[in-house]
């Protein structure tokens, strides 16, 4: 698994879960450290809104419908929850613009 690629995984919270897509960062043996991708915006506070990022190329990505990379927590999932091939990846001026918000650049 490649960096700025994106995977449908399970993710767990809890005592819950659900298949969601991610944005993985780094392959580490058996699991994958990501970032979640959601959907979901308009109906979070100002606080976590300012930790989401729109991925302005959501098409791109492979996704369907216009998304965030949420970048309020790190998260590691066991690469069996994984599934085997990416359904896209960032575009370059989204993961330049990702890299910037990381560095607090943005």
């Amino acid at each position: 698994m490649k960096s700025f690629e994106i995977y449908i995984a399970y993710v767990a919270w809890e005592s819950d879960g659900k298949r969601r897509p991610i944005l993985v960062l780094a392959d580490e043996d058996k699991h994958v450290a990501a970032l979640r991708i959601t959907t979901q915006f308009d109906n979070k506070g100002r606080q976590i809104r300012s930790k989401y990022m729109k991925i302005v190329e959501w098409d791109y990505a492979g996704l369907k419908q216009p998304s965030y990379i949420d970048t309020w927590e790190y998260i590691r999932v066991s690469k069996n929850l994984v599934d085997k091939a990416p359904i896209g990846k960032l575009s370059a001026k989204d993961k330049l613009s990702l890299e910037k918000m990381l560095n607090g650049d943005s």
